[in-house]
């Protein structure tokens, strides 16, 4: 795909960048750019390392907060 990119092609392409973007801002759009892709391998590092969750064994049900209303039955009307 690139495979057919001369220096002239490059350089054009470069110019058009500088008038596009201007001179300050592309060492800017670099340097993010370059901040992102750190970022995404780090992640992709992390997510990699990370041991899977350990999973409640199934007998057990999850302990019930103080206060929380009942589960189970037919809902409680206030009023018919």
């Amino acid at each position: 795909m690139f495979g057919d990119l001369s220096f002239s092609h490059i350089l054009i392409l470069l110019v058009v960048l500088v008038l596009v973007f201007g001179a300050k801002r592309i060492p800017e759009i670099g340097s993010s750019l370059g901040q992102g892709i750190k970022e995404f391998k780090r992640s992709l590092k992390d997510a990699t390392s990370d041991d899977p969750p350990i999973a409640p064994p199934r007998g057990t049900a999850p302990p019930a907060a103080s206060g929380s209303v009942p589960t189970g039955g037919d809902p409680k009307r206030l009023s018919d």
